[in-house]
């Protein structure tokens, strides 16, 4: 099979692929003299990059190698109806929009990780600053990059035939010299690029699909039998077993307690990162709002295309080992089916789609590498190694930095067999701790012993579920985790002290937080004589922009959704929705605060 993939591939298609590698190291090499002014140029480019650049650099971010092939798996396994487990988490990318968005760029911090210490105080805070900035910065980013670089190594040895090695080699070599030599900006300016690519390879390989012999055109997919079963958008509500997994626990729990790459609960992460890096806070808003409609409402749909189209070529797994005979029968899963139906590809096309996989594992690996090193430098370095050191000195550290990430990234890939598993545990460790990260901005009482207290608990939740399983399914033991996690940190928080005033009160006059959960802090302010800032913030209308995101988002979604499927008329509904729903945003937008 590997032999017959690389003779697919012809001169046009190597071309293509070549010009897309020298085009990124020319960018990195191009920028890197600006890049390395200053640790503020390296990891936030400045501080002025416009709203469309980092939404769109967000979008190619969360486009990962495998993410063509988990939507395959997904809809092979349960339906487009099963993509709700993922987009449920829109509720939290608008929440951050219309809320998160403009607190974090007001803090002025170079990352998500200082906040600890402009909103805590004391030795609490300097330890969660210090330890987060090790496990997330090295251990928990390394482990997302080696389930990526995982998806890489496949990628290499179907597309290509290259051992996994090779594939390391090829590609991180590339990724780690474009992104250390050209920081942030060039990793936003080469994102840019790898989504037009992306985005280019999956429709162009989704309209081509459509129209093979084998499928005979949209009208014929949507009538096959092995399909028609799979349609339904909405899972079935007279069957529990189908919609609460999907639908109830997702609305209702998922999006604000459980950590899923560019939707943490409260805005952090890289998504942080690129909101930072914003000019100012309308364009972090309005980045981030880019970021979900395309997200969400616009890349979802080639890929379920073709996951359809695989289930009437390769109908089940056995179908798929005789494409693939030279692939261990243990990793021929559903989430093949993708790679399978690209054997089908003309010349041209095909380098295009390869070259769009390429950029989804650049884009994302150059993205954790950059973000990595922040927390490495900025967060442990600087404020506990050497506060003196000079601004290329930082520079330095996180271009040697970014390297010795992306080594052991290689490393770890290489080793791991069940990436999907190992992430699975780093999910369930997060879980009932994005209560925190919420509520920190808006209830004074949160301490640095609320999050030191649910990091703790939630971890040894997650190791108690792995070790002694309870037999439940895995969205009861995510709510118990959840339940067990929030009642402490709750506990904890009144047995605690409170934060002191001054931090409290510094913290509240630099991002003027609205909300009732600071009303017993000013009222004390008030007795000591203390005068806070007036909040500009109208959480009314903040609530009814996050409220019209969504409308305009879901609706968006599914009125292409209804179009692709030939449904006009429900089409045609959910198409005026969404246009209603943003003439109310747009009508509203004058009264949110920026």
């Amino acid at each position: 099979m590997f032999n017959l993939f690389i003779m697919n591939l012809s001169t046009l298609d190597w071309g293509i692929i070549a010009l897309f590698f020298v085009v990124f190291l020319v960018i990195g090499i191009r920028v890197s003299k600006q890049a390395g002014s200053s640790a503020k140029e390296f990891f936030l480019s400045g501080r002025n990059m416009p709203w469309w650049l980092i939404g769109v650099s967000m979008v190619a971010t969360t486009f990962s190698a495998d993410t063509p092939n988990l939507v395959t798996d997904i809809v092979r396994t349960n339906g487009v109806a099963g993509n709700w487990s993922w987009w449920a988490f829109l509720v939290t990318g608008m929440v951050t929009v219309f809320i998160y968005a403009k607190l974090w760029r007001k803090s002025g911090v170079m990352t998500d990780l200082e906040f600890y210490e402009i909103r805590y105080s004391g030795k609490a805070a300097r330890f969660l600053r210090a330890f987060r900035a090790i496990y997330l910065g090295f251990f928990f980013n390394v482990m997302i990059m080696a389930t990526v670089t995982l998806a890489g190594i496949k990628i290499g040895g179907v597309l290509f035939g290259l051992s996994p090695v090779q594939s390391i080699l090829i590609a991180s070599i590339i990724t780690v010299i474009y992104s250390s030599l050209g920081g942030l900006r060039g990793v936003i300016l080469t994102d840019f690029l790898q989504f037009i690519i992306a985005m280019v390879g999956s429709v162009g390989a989704a309209i081509y699909v459509m129209n093979m012999p084998e499928i005979g055109g949209l009208d014929t997919l949507l009538t096959h039998p092995n399909v028609t079963d799979k349609l339904n958008i909405l899972p079935d509500f007279s069957d529990p077993a189908a919609y609460v997994p999907l639908i109830i626990v997702p609305l209702a729990v998922q999006w604000w307690s459980v950590w899923y790459p560019g939707a943490e609960p409260g805005g952090g992460g890289y998504i942080a990162q690129r909101m930072l890096s914003a000019k100012n806070e309308k364009h972090a808003v309005l980045a981030t709002l880019l970021f979900n409609v395309t997200h969400y409402a616009l890349r979802p749909w080639p890929w379920i295309i073709i996951a359809l189209a695989s289930l009437v070529v390769y109908p089940d797994l056995a179908s798929i080992q005789t494409a693939f005979p030279d692939i261990s029968e243990k990793i021929v899963k559903d989430d093949l089916g993708y790679s399978a139906m690209l054997l089908n590809l003309p010349s041209g096309l095909l380098g295009i789609v390869v070259a769009s996989l390429i950029a989804a594992f650049m884009s994302t690996i150059s993205t954790h590498l950059n973000w990595g090193s922040s927390y490495l430098v900025h967060d442990f370095y600087e404020r506990f190694v050497k506060p003196e050191a000079s601004e290329k000195e930082k520079v330095m550290v996180g271009r040697i930095s970014t390297v010795v990430l992306m080594i052991f990234t290689g490393l770890l890939a290489l080793v791991l067999e069940n990436a999907l598993e190992a992430f699975e545990i780093l999910l369930q460790i997060g879980a009932g701790t994005g209560s925190i990260f919420i509520l920190r901005w808006f209830w004074w009482r949160v301490n640095a012993w609320s999050e030191i207290s649910g990091m703790i608990v939630s971890f040894i939740v997650a190791v108690l579920l792995k070790a002694f399983p309870t037999g439940l399914e895995s969205h009861w033991e995510l709510i118990l985790g959840v339940g067990i996690t929030t009642v402490t940190w709750v506990l904890v928080t009144f047995l605690t002290k409170p934060e002191d005033d001054k931090t409290l009160e510094k913290f509240y006059n630099l991002v003027t937080p609205y909300g009732m959960g600071w009303n017993r802090f000013k009222t004390k302010m008030q007795f000591a004589g203390v005068s806070l800032k007036e909040g500009t913030g109208k959480f009314s209308a903040d609530l009814m922009a996050v409220i019209l995101g969504i409308f305009i988002v879901y609706s968006a979604l599914f009125a292409i959704g209804m179009l692709v499927y030939g449904e006009l008329t429900n089409g045609v509904i959910l198409a005026v929705i969404t246009v209603a729903s943003s003439i109310g945003l747009i009508r509203i937008w004058r009264k949110l605060s920026f």
